[in-house]
């Protein structure tokens, strides 16, 4: 049997967030990254939207034992999507998947559903690692939704896997926000 692979583009990308093996650089065309609330979810999260003329970078890893039942879990806003020829990694041949909120179950952000700036910290952090600065321009540049109420949340998180950042870190995401006119409140 063939290994099952899925797709990771926010906290996913941020190895210190699992402990998935052997997870490789990989890069999805015609998907998107979107800032979206969902009813199973009191906060904006990012899901994956299908758009043509862009593209994501993030990991590949192997399902543990096939075992989707905990990565269902991690991802429980989300519904799986089969991908194809637009996956491209150096792994070879492969089944894998991408998670996106269902069209028509994400609804743009608002006051209520704030995006977590622990969660942003996250995932700069593992564009960082992953793909340098280019990684973490194309995720600002690229993610819709910026218009959404960030709540600053780093003195105590609130998102369940934030991690702690150096200095440096803290600037690179607080220039990328405000470049973006993007404010954490």
């Amino acid at each position: 049997m063939q290994d099952q692979y899925f797709f990771g583009y926010g906290s996913l990308v941020n190895r210190r967030t699992h402990a998935f093996q052997d997870a490789q650089p990989a890069r999805v065309k015609g998907w998107r990254r979107a800032w979206r609330r969902s009813p199973l979810r009191d906060v904006c999260y990012l899901t994956a939207v299908p758009d043509r003329e862009d593209y994501i970078e993030g990991l590949i890893a192997v399902v543990p034992g096939a075992d989707w039942a905990a990565l269902d879990e991690r991802e429980r806003a989300y519904a799986r999507v089969p991908l194809g020829p637009e996956l491209q990694h150096q792994v070879g041949e492969i089944d894998a998947v991408i998670y996106a909120i269902e069209h028509g179950k994400h609804h743009a952000p608002t006051d209520e559903n704030p995006v977590l700036l622990s969660y942003i910290d996250v995932v700069v952090q593992g564009y960082l690692a992953e793909f340098g600065m280019t990684g973490v321009r194309h995720f600002f540049e690229t993610t819709e939704g910026w218009h959404a109420p960030i709540l600053n949340d780093r003195a105590a998180p609130i998102y369940p896997r934030a991690q702690a950042l150096t200095e440096e870190e803290r600037q690179i995401v607080d220039e990328g926000l405000s470049r973006l006119s993007a404010i954490a409140k």
